[in-house]
């Protein structure tokens, strides 16, 4: 809980951009991609060597660390109350197989650049200064994503994601007694004050309108759905086409109407997007039996997704009567709008602002540990440009100058929310 905005801190404090970097280039170096990215899948080898580093440096700033149970990696640095909660910051370090150098990666050493900071500084802040390394946010290795942090914040059950395996059978409770990262510590809430995440905005927004920072407010409702469509299968050349019940043509005329009223409607928050495309038989000489793809829906308001989930069915529901054939929709997952601390948004805001920064606020578009982490504590994110909207992709790629900004950013939001907080 915070007090009066009044109350937060007017001396400025910027961190040292070169160590961040310097940092960063020394993290991309650790399971390097094939194009200048990174390749650190979720408890693998090259996770474990990224987490190493991040430990030495760590503690080397002098900070304690611990794992718990689901390998949620601790740090942290000491306050002057030991009773205050905590100041949580963090993200992930684990990458797809085919990843950046900064996703994730920037919120965690980002973190570690602030405590750095308040050491050169010799500011001791009163609540500790947690950063925490998220098990497996980017679901690349192990189906789940944000799997450390769903399983801390309640969302999974913890006996269930340890049985997962990746492709080869391996599971992720034999992973985590491999690596030694199964701690005692509970995978579970403990009292925080205020919870900070630092990315990159993984979209084309803040350097479309040369802003330097986003002010998170919240993130976008998802549901993901799989629409099946099915006809008589004939062949494709005596059958005339109007003869013909073909799902292919209902589904043709299915993303047409959803992409144009997306576009029009719900405009320019909402989003579609159809992928996973399947046929049967397969052969290209007759009309398909059945089609079945996959549909992305997001929007920034409960209502805006509601209506498009609504508008999605209608359209569905016409076309298989309009072309004979059957439909079916089933949504098989349905994540809520994020919506985050006012507390944490305007001591980010105020961040900002003190530094002389640019800024605007923002929804984001992707999900994030923070999305959970908002469930148990206030939260709220920092997201810098990223060169054309560029992400989960070998050439992401942001600025010296951007990064040292989001964390100096981040260190004034520390810093607001310590001076600011009740408990």
């Amino acid at each position: 809980m915070f007090l009066l905005m009044s109350q937060v801190t007017t001396e400025v404090l910027e961190v040292n951009a070169e160590r961040l970097w310097g940092r960063l280039m020394a993290m991309a170096d650790v399971g390097p991609g094939v194009a200048g990215g990174s390749n650190r899948q979720a408890l693998s080898d090259e996770d474990r060597a990224g987490r190493e580093l991040f430990l030495s440096w760590a503690t080397a700033a002098g900070c304690s660390h611990e794992f718990d149970a689901i390998g949620n990696l601790w740090v942290r640095r000491a306050g002057s109350d030991p009773d205050a909660s905590s100041i949580l910051v963090g993200s992930h370090l684990d990458t797809q197989p085919t990843g950046g150098r900064f996703d994730g990666v920037y919120g965690v050493l980002g973190g570690l650049e602030v405590i750095e900071s308040l050491n050169d500084a010799g500011i001791v802040t009163r609540h500790p200064i947690d950063v925490v390394v998220w098990m497996n946010e980017e679901g690349s290795r192990f189906p789940v994503p944000m799997m450390g942090s769903g399983v801390w914040a309640g969302k999974f059950e913890d006996d269930e994601v340890l049985a997962m395996t990746d492709i080869d059978g391996i599971s992720v409770g034999t992973e985590l007694a491999r690596l030694g990262w199964a701690g005692e510590r509970a995978a579970e809430p403990h009292a925080i004050t205020a919870a900070f995440e630092l990315h990159i905005e993984q979209g084309p927004v803040l350097e479309a309108e040369a802003t330097q920072i986003g002010v998170v407010t919240g993130v976008y409702g998802n549901r993901r759905y799989s629409i099946e469509f099915g006809g008589t299968p004939a062949h494709a050349g005596p059958t005339p086409m109007e003869a013909r019940q073909d799902p292919a043509r209902a589904l043709a005329a299915t993303m047409t109407r959803v992409y144009d009223e997306v576009m029009s409607t719900f405009s320019p928050e909402g989003r579609a997007t159809f992928a996973l495309f399947h046929s049967h038989p397969v052969s290209p000489n007759t009309v398909p039996e059945l089609v079945r793809c996959s549909l992305d829906m997001r929007s920034p308001s409960a209502e805006g997704l509601e209506a498009q989930d609504a508008m999605m069915r209608a359209v569905v529901a016409e076309e298989a009567e309009r072309f004979g054939v059957t439909q079916q929709v089933d949504c098989h997952f349905d994540s809520a709008p994020v919506i985050f601390a006012d507390g944490c948004i305007e001591a980010v805001a105020a961040s900002a602002e003190a530094l002389g920064y640019s800024s605007r606020r923002i929804v984001s578009g992707a999900g994030h540990d923070s999305c959970y982490v908002n469930r148990h504590a206030p939260t709220s994110m920092i997201f810098v440009p990223c060169e054309g909207g560029l992400s989960h992709n070998e050439a992401e790629l942001i600025t010296v100058d951007d990064a040292a900004r989001g964390a100096s950013v981040l260190l004034g939001a520390i810093r607001n929310a310590d001076a600011t907080a009740e408990v």
